[in-house]
């Protein structure tokens, strides 16, 4: 006998992961409606208040020390990880350890950051006392101006009036990717006011892929004795012997004044094999206007040249003459791809 199955022919779900992702969307549309207030309070009362936020913790001659618990707690952790890595000076502490001792972690020079939905969480009680009696600046991202904390504060960032996406209206969420959302935004108003570049952010992630797409070509680049380089005069005969020596594939042409005027390939030499091939000048089977790339060029922007252009190098170009070359397979070594 046959087994009976409540699977939906038509979809391949049966109800119960009909009914999943019914909830995934719903809350998916009560979180974007939440990030959607928000933007809407950055273009009316809050905007004043993240503006001196901003200029308060860049004019800090300090770090930025982040605290909440719980769900706010995670993501003041997240926060001060982000500051941290684009050019803020930042660390977390836990609400209740402040006042077991790592109050003293926090200095006269610092900017405070207290996150609490409610503004009435009671292990900040320390952190905020600490504060006032030491004139320490005190940035309260809560949802309640009017609260314990939001009164204390020395700028209230006021969060909007949002629905949690759990149906009972308890477990944080809308109100944690809030609280997210501004932090995120803070980080990055501070990034570009610093005028914080890629090079910058490379200091603070020299590890992993991430690390190694911010390398430079003039980190990674092969330079003086190892570059396959020759005159426009040079006979392909002797020119055949350099490249293959060097290993490249690929042969720099340089004009008089040590310019690099044209390279030759593996293509180059195959397209114009001839009787008198290795009598021919180097300047006869060069490719003009060869791709080159910029000492300062990342690795992330090097592959996609290569890639984009179907080539295996690149001669590393600065003011016209070549200081390097870097081949695919050292992109490959550092973890670019």
């Amino acid at each position: 006998m046959a087994q009976s199955s409540n699977t939906n022919n038509d979809t391949g779900f049966d109800d119960m992961d009909a009914r999943s992702l019914v909830s995934a969307e719903r809350t998916l549309e009560t979180e974007i409606a939440g990030l959607s207030a928000l933007r809407a309070a950055l273009k009316n009362g809050l905007a004043k208040p993240f503006a001196a936020t901003v200029r308060l913790i860049k004019e800090s001659k300090g770090r930025v020390v982040v605290s909440g618990i719980g769900k706010s707690g995670h993501i003041g952790t997240k926060l001060a990880a982000s500051m941290a890595s684009t050019g803020t000076p930042a660390f977390f502490v836990h609400a209740s350890e402040a006042s077991h001792g790592d109050l003293g972690m926090i200095t006269e020079n610092d900017v405070v950051i207290a996150l609490s939905w409610s503004g009435e969480t009671q292990e900040l009680a320390g952190i905020v006392a600490y504060t006032r009696r030491f004139k320490v600046p005190l940035i309260a991202l809560t949802s309640q101006s009017d609260s314990t904390l939001g009164r204390a504060a020395d700028i209230v960032l006021c969060l909007p009036k949002v629905t949690e996406a759990c149906p009972h209206g308890l477990a944080p969420t809308t109100s944690a990717l809030v609280q997210l959302a501004l932090g995120d935004a803070l980080c990055v108003a501070l990034l570009e006011s610093r005028g914080f570049s890629a090079q910058d952010f490379r200091v603070f992630h020299p590890g992993g892929k991430l690390g190694a797409s911010l390398s430079t070509a003039r980190d990674i680049m092969h330079k003086e004795a190892s570059l396959p380089l020759v005159g426009m005069s040079t006979l392909m005969r002797e020119g055949i012997v350099l490249m293959t020596q060097k290993g490249f594939g690929v042969l720099g042409v340089q004009g008089p004044m040590g310019e690099l005027v044209g390279i030759i390939t593996d293509g180059d030499l195959r397209r114009h094999i001839s009787t008198d091939f290795l009598d021919a000048p180097a300047s006869k089977i060069m490719t003009k206007n060869p791709k080159t790339v910029h000492p300062d060029m990342m690795a992330a922007s090097i592959l996609e040249l290569l890639n984009s252009a179907a080539i295996t190098s690149a001669f590393v170009v600065e003011n016209g003459k070549p200081v390097g070359i870097v081949h695919l397979h050292d992109l490959l070594r550092i973890g670019a791809a």
